[in-house]
């Protein structure tokens, strides 16, 4: 999958969830996307890294505390 094609696939969700409103005015549209979006990179990147959560955290990009804070955050781990 390129880049493009993520690109596309968020704009789609966005475009579906605006339609979805009917008219109604959206609220805290950054949050609720980048916390949709988190859960199941970091539930993914953790299983494709064999549950270690160093090599999780150098694939993403991020400190290994941040990532366990973040785990713990969404509840994908104790």
């Amino acid at each position: 999958m390129t880049r493009k094609a993520i690109d596309e696939c968020v704009r789609a969700s966005v475009e579906q969830y605006l339609s979805d409103l009917r008219g109604a005015e959206p609220d805290r549209l950054h949050d609720l996307f980048m916390a949709a979006a988190e859960r199941p990179l970091l539930d993914v990147v953790l299983r494709h890294a064999e549950g270690n959560q160093s090599r999780a955290a150098e694939w993403l990009g991020i400190n290994r505390n941040t990532l366990r804070r973040k785990l713990q955050g969404h509840r994908i781990v104790k």
